[in-house]
């Protein structure tokens, strides 16, 4: 169980990224959390393993206050729950391969680590989530030779290397045309269903989060204004999320 009460955030200059935010997420539910560019989805997910420090409030996960916990703990915390990005955050000059064994840093001595030394097992494991992806014949290609579909890709096996029972996606699709994007969208619908990964993923596009959400968050200007089912959202909850001019746009 993932819960996330009163959580705020005030950046330096006074922006307030997220205002008073609460809700549970129980274990293998895909949560998804919509709104505008701008509206907090991202500084959301960045609290909760503390890539971004909250101002205020709490992040409990599994009985375990994150917010509180000293930096060692942190470190531990985080080796079981997987992050996949909107730029894909890969070492572009950099072996695929290499991008996703940087997914067991937080299990590796750190002195192997800097010369990229890892175990034959960690190198077993590299090679059956590339192949899980769909990319294992791309594993000695830079990262910056793939595909924007393949970069991510390799993000997701990097997250699958921490074994993750909690994943914070965030945007994971924004840059990709709809085909790809629905393929990296059942990658992620997998993991939750096969495996009963908790996801919290952040979406623009309403029609996606309707195909692979169980549940749908809204922000709007850092509060919530929506926690509900898929088929809840009408078009006045559309409007009330997106602004009165906005239209649906459906990616097919």
């Amino acid at each position: 169980m993932l819960q996330v009460e009163h959580l705020t955030k005030i950046y330096e200059g006074g922006t307030l990224a997220l205002n008073d935010v609460s809700f549970e997420v129980p274990d293998g539910q895909f949560l998804v959390i919509i709104g505008l560019s701008g509206s907090g989805k991202s500084t959301l997910l960045r609290c909760i393993n503390r890539l971004v420090e909250p101002t205020k409030g709490r992040v409990i996960w599994n009985g375990i206050d994150i917010t509180a916990a000293s930096p060692e703990e942190l470190r531990y915390i985080r080796r079981r729950i997987g992050m996949i990005f909107q730029q894909f955050n890969l070492v572009k000059r950099s072996r695929v391969i290499t991008n996703v064994l940087a997914g067991r840093l937080g299990y590796t001595n750190p002195a192997w680590s800097l010369i990229n030394h890892f175990s034959r097992s960690d190198m077993e494991l590299a090679w059956q989530n590339l192949k899980r992806v769909g990319i294992a014949d791309q594993a000695y290609k830079r990262a910056d030779e793939l595909s924007g579909g393949q970069q991510q890709r390799v993000g997701i096996a990097r997250a699958l290397m921490q074994n993750p029972e909690l994943m914070l996606v965030d945007e994971p699709v924004s840059a990709l045309d709809p085909a790809t994007s629905h393929s990296i969208m059942r990658y992620l619908e997998e993991l939750n269903q096969k495996e009963g990964v908790t996801m919290l993923c952040s979406l623009h596009f309403l029609s996606l989060a309707r195909a692979y959400a169980d549940r749908i968050i809204a922000l709007k200007d850092g509060m919530m204004v929506f926690d509900g089912l898929p088929t809840e959202i009408d078009d006045a909850r559309f409007r009330e999320i997106y602004g009165e001019d906005a239209e649906q746009v459906e990616i097919k």
